[in-house]
Order: C-alpha cells, then structure tokens, then sequence
C-alpha cells in the first residue's frame, strides 16, 4: 500500500503545483505597456528603475521626450545623445522594444506647429533617436505618424502613433481671461492635416485588434484648461469621434501626455459601444507639484500631480485591461479596470 500512497501524495501535489501555476497565469498580464511623457535630460531621471522593473513587453514615448527646443540640428542630436546615455533609459533599449511620438519640446519649437521651419530636419534626427533604417518608409514621409502591431497567442494590440505637431495649424491665443489658448473657430484648422487623416481613416478600418491604442501627444477629452489640446480645434475632436463611431475597430483607447500631470478621462460618445478612454501620463521627470484643480467634465480618476508613468497591463484570458499611474518607488498612484 505505501507505494500507492505515495502515488497519490505524490499526484495530489502535482495537481496542487498545477492549480498554482494557473493562479499565477491569470494573475500575471499577458501583455504589459509603459508609456509617458516629458522628460527632462538635466533633471534626476529616476522612474527607469521602475519602468524596467515593471516588465513592460513595449515603451511608448508620449512626446516631449527632450526639451531641446531648437532648431539647430546638432544641438537637438546632443540631447538625444545625452538622453540614449542615461544609464537607466539605456537598460530600457537594450532589453525593451521603444517606440512613440514627439511634441512641441523635442520638435523644437514651444507650442510649435505646420510654421516650424525645421521640422523636416527634426522629423530626421527624430527618427535617428527611434532607431528607424535609413532607407524605411518612414523616411520618405512628411510627419512621425505610424502604426505598430502587437501580437500574442490569445492578445493583438495595435499602436496608432499620431504626429500632432508637423501639420497642427496655429492656435487661438485667450486675450480676454487667464488661459493661454482658446478654440479655434468651429472649421478653422487641423490638428493631424489631410494626409495624416486619411491613414488613421483607414487604420481604423481593422476589425482585428483586440485594442486599438491611438497615441497623442496632447490631451483629447480634457479640453478646458487653455493649455495645448485637441479641443482648440473642436470640429477635429467631432471628426476624430465620428469616425470612430463609423470605425470597426473596437476598443480604441487614447494616449496623451504634454500636462506634467497624469490622469484617465472618459466619454460616453454617442453612438460608440464602448466609453472613449484618454489616460494622459506626464511627466518622467517634473511635474505640475503646485496643480490646485482645473475642470476637466471626463476626468474618472485622481490626479497624479508628481513625477509618474503610465502602465497598461492586459489580461488576455479575462478580457481585462488594468490601467494604472505609477510613481516613484514602483507606487500605484490609481488605477483603473474595463474590459475588452
């Protein structure tokens, strides 16, 4: 009889390491993004640490990636050199697929737009800074839009990085209160230019995906700072929410940051089956540590007003997404949860 019960402990522990191992499958994502925005390259860099210790499977530069703010190209590559040989953004490289935007710092001009005289130049040392081939695609064409694709057994996350600086026409400046900026006319004006428009048109025509992330550099939803935003120009906020209303592609999840604060917004879009999320992360290095409150009627979660980043973990067996800002430390500053 002891050979036998020895059998039996034997299969009983090795169901029990089984059930254990599946426990910590489905606890553990499937598939994990970073991303943030606004870092500086004189300032402490101390969030990589936590960055790489978070295992992302993806990096995605949310724009202002440095603050060069020039058009001399050889001083904006000097920035770019310093930010590759930060020691701990250089462990992120070398292990960890990077990809992302610009905005109006790293562009190399404030608030800049389509007038920004070097912004070819710049597209160039920019796409030098991504690691992208000489002789890519990307090269040959006006503005850093493009789309990346994600794949797993069970997961497909596709990456829609827009480029809301090269054809963004000029913006409304408020004379007559404390913001910066007011809307644009209703018509007057573009944020992504006609080209840009008919890519993301099509892009959305994927019905694959399982999330669609659509990465800009400046906030969507939140729209009634002053600050730069896609709501100075609101008949692009309608045309952007309308075709993703006629879009079939589902789950599309915006990502933006510019605001040296992080917070999640969201919108129940007429006519769209799932609410519209803008989860803005900014800033890796400095941050809005004064910010008092502003209005913002789609805001669904705190505001994070210290340095943090952005993670997006997803849980393919559940159909779950978790979002959540982090801070120093590897600190879940808030989160938020919705399904796919």
């Amino acid at each position: 009889m002891t050979p036998k019960f020895h059998f039996q402990r034997a299969s009983l522990l090795m169901l029990i390491l089984m059930f254990v191992n599946f426990l910590q499958a489905q606890q553990s994502p499937g598939f994990t993004i970073a991303f943030g925005s606004c870092n500086r390259t004189d300032l402490p860099n101390n969030l990589w640490d936590d960055i790489y210790n978070s295992q992302p499977n993806l990096f995605i530069w949310g724009g202002d990636n440095v603050y060069a703010d020039t058009a001399n190209m050889k001083k904006l590559a000097a920035f770019y050199k310093q930010l590759n040989e930060q020691p701990g953004y250089a462990k992120i490289t070398a292990e960890i697929p990077v990809i992302g935007t610009w905005d109006d710092h790293d562009y190399g001009m404030n608030d800049g737009g389509v007038h920004f005289k070097a912004k070819a130049a710049s597209q160039s040392v920019f796409l030098d800074f991504m690691g992208i081939a000489k002789d890519s695609p990307r090269r040959k064409q006006e503005g850093v839009y493009w789309a990346h694709h994600y794949k797993t057994e069970d997961l497909y996350i596709k990456v829609l990085v827009l480029d809301a600086r090269y054809f963004r026409s000029d913006l409304t400046p408020d004379n007559e209160t404390s913001k910066r900026n007011k809307p644009n006319p209703y018509g007057q004006g573009t944020m992504l230019g006609k080209a840009q428009w008919e890519w993301l048109e099509n892009e959305l025509q994927d019905a694959a995906p399982d999330v669609t992330l659509l990465v800009s550099s400046v906030q969507f939803l939140s729209n009634e700072h002053g600050f730069e935003c896609w709501g100075n120009f609101p008949h692009e906020v309608d045309k952007l929410e309308q075709m993703l209303v006629n879009s079939v592609s589902q789950n599309v999840i915006i990502l933006s940051g510019d605001r040296h604060i992080s917070e999640i917004s969201k919108k129940q879009v007429p006519g769209l089956s799932y609410p519209l999320i803008d989860f803005t992360s900014s800033g890796l290095t400095h941050a809005y540590r004064k910010f008092k409150g502003e209005p913002n009627p789609y805001r669904t979660s705190k505001v994070v007003s210290e340095e943090s980043f952005g993670l997006l973990e997803f849980y393919a067996a559940e159909r779950k997404l978790v979002m959540k800002m982090v801070t120093d430390g590897g600190l879940t500053a808030d989160a938020f949860e919705m399904h796919f």
